[in-house]
């Protein structure tokens, strides 16, 4: 029964705030995120990287590093970052929505069958009335939450 209970056990995934990942997984890389939208906010990319490598540090047993033998390796970049209207009020813009697409490269090099590319895209309200300056500035947290937990959860929660 005990050695049952052992074998069952090392056939199971890691299983940490809905986050799975089979236990061979030990490492990941997280390449820097490139800015290849029209529009470049120079901050983004960076922070971006950032914030997924600490999501992944901060809820998995990963390892992160940087070199081509990680278990998981991560890799993409913004294809869109630009605004349109999406409320009119009367002959002007009253509100606008500042899109941000980042496609991402999921290579598992334990499992090629893994393997995927997809676009993560979110959109932000704001009102016109503020300048898109001024928007960026106030969004870029929400920007960065939500688009690294995107990226996360389709990676770690197959959603």
């Amino acid at each position: 029964m005990f050695f049952a209970a052992i074998s069952v056990k090392a056939t199971c995934s890691y299983s940490m705030k809905d986050v799975s990942y089979p236990p061979e997984v030990k490492t990941a890389r997280v390449n820097y995120i490139e800015n290849k939208a029209r529009y470049v906010n120079p901050q983004l990319s960076p922070q971006l990287t950032d914030k997924l490598k600490q999501k992944i540090i901060s809820q998995t047993r990963l390892a992160v590093i940087n070199t081509d033998e990680a278990h998981y390796d991560i890799s993409g970049s913004i294809t869109d970052f630009s605004v349109n209207t999406s409320g009119i009020s009367g002959q002007t813009a009253s509100s606008n929505n500042l899109n941000v697409t980042v496609h991402i490269i999921f290579k598992n090099r334990l499992d090629e069958k893994k393997n995927f590319e997809t676009d993560i895209t979110r959109n932000f309200p704001f009102s016109a009335s503020i300048s898109f300056a001024d928007a960026q500035t106030r969004l870029m947290d929400d920007i960065l939450k939500n688009i690294s937990d995107d990226i996360f959860n389709k990676i770690f929660s197959n959603w």
